[in-house]
């Protein structure tokens, strides 16, 4: 199959997947027991909810769309066109299960509905970003910013969330927006322990084609990498150790990579709190 395709078919499948995971969570685990799920959805929620007060009413999954159309642009034109796509169909495919998935609570115990509905959430949206895109809103800004800076910053999106979890609480209730806020550390949490676009990490490799494997390296994945020459204290051999500094996302396609260069080769992977200096990450299509 060719690769351009696969890659599609993998992304259109990550954005149904959890298009269709994010309302489930949405509808099953928070709204029912008026949890707020924190980002846009959030924020069309709160609009919803005071429009009632008023006796308007306002859809929830018409909210998020235009919510995003804004900052949808400004990620077609500086992030990705193939990634704002990708995020614009998981946010109509979320919207449109939104209003079709049965809105019921499965516990009564709203503690695991926190937990659960928590985890779930987040894990529909790293499963977004490991397909090439993402559940929009903050999503969108998160990734802009963290293109444009070079690190994650999920944690100073949790604070803006917080924030306005706080202004929930103001209107309707402080004891639900403590719980969202619950909610939001969750699903920050889960989706920094599975989407490492932006984590780095050291590799220690001990090779004797130290020439060939160079070579094909910086060829294929464009980071620079340092030879070292050593001395096998148990083969008492040669052999050449490399240093590279490469995305944490990358490191199963880079062992991979070398393995089929030389079976032989031994990867020791140790974590990099912090990189300064020239860094290529491959850009978001």
């Amino acid at each position: 199959m060719n690769k351009n395709v696969k890659a599609s078919l993998v992304s259109l499948a990550a954005v149904f997947t959890s298009a269709l995971l994010q309302s489930f969570v949405m509808n099953t685990f928070l709204l029912p027991i008026g949890l707020l799920p924190g980002g846009f959805n959030g924020v069309a929620t709160i609009i919803s909810r005071l429009a009632e007060k008023f006796g308007v009413t306002f859809s929830v999954s018409l909210g998020i769309v235009l919510l995003n159309l804004p900052v949808a642009i400004l990620c077609y034109k500086h992030v990705g066109k193939k990634f704002t796509e990708y995020s614009l169909i998981q946010i109509f495919l979320s919207s449109f299960f939104l209003k079709v998935l049965p809105c019921q609570v499965l516990f009564d115990d709203v503690l695991l509905n926190i937990c659960l509905g928590g985890f779930l959430y987040g894990m529909s949206d790293a499963i977004a970003l490991m397909g090439n895109a993402s559940t929009g809103g903050t999503d969108f800004i998160a990734l802009y910013v963290s293109n444009r800076i070079g690190k994650s910053i999920w944690q100073e999106i949790l604070i803006f969330n917080c924030g306005m979890l706080m202004i929930f609480g103001a209107l309707f209730g402080w004891e639900y927006a403590g719980y969202s806020i619950l909610v939001r550390f969750i699903f920050t949490k889960t989706v920094d322990n599975f989407y490492h676009r932006y984590k780095q990490s050291t590799l220690m490799i001990f090779t004797r084609k130290e020439k060939e494997l160079t070579d094909a390296y910086v060829t294929r994945f464009r980071h620079g990498i340092s030879v070292v020459e050593g001395y096998g204290g148990f083969s008492k051999e040669s052999i050449s150790i490399l240093y590279t500094v490469v995305s944490t996302y990358e490191i199963k396609d880079i062992t991979s990579f070398m393995e089929g260069i030389d079976p032989q080769v031994i990867i020791n992977q140790l974590p990099t709190e912090r990189f300064v200096g020239r860094f290529y990450r491959k850009p978001l299509e």
